[in-house]
């Protein structure tokens, strides 16, 4: 179970550092690649980028140092309601394809914030 959670925890890792930092550091990019962005502020997006990177940190250097480990299934519990929140956006503005991704990774969050436990 431990290296299930491990590679789970990578996986997610990834695709938040990915997210996070397009929406923290390269605002224009994430403004061509999600058309939801140009509807919000500025502001908004690089508060949602930041909170996955520190997500991320949360995420994974918690359990790997074995300091404070109690803060991983936290991490992961906070980066659930980003995309729940996230998919609860989609829902109100009818882009049902962008779904698909939130329930993904809220399964993927969820799983790690049990197993971590």
């Amino acid at each position: 179970m431990n290296i299930a959670l491990w590679i789970v925890q990578g996986i997610l890792a990834l695709g938040f550092i990915f997210s996070g930092w397009m929406k923290a550091f390269q605002y224009e990019k994430a403004k061509a690649s999600w058309p939801w962005v140009k509807e919000v502020s500025r502001g908004l997006v690089s508060s949602i980028g930041i909170a996955e990177l520190l997500g991320v940190v949360g995420l994974i250097l918690p359990q790997a140092t074995n300091i404070a480990p109690a803060l991983t299934p936290l991490a992961a519990i906070g980066l659930a309601a980003i995309v729940l929140f996230g998919a609860v956006f989609h829902v109100k503005r009818k882009e049902y394809q962008e779904i698909g991704v939130n329930i993904v990774f809220l399964a993927l969050t969820v799983f790690v914030a049990v197993g971590r436990m």
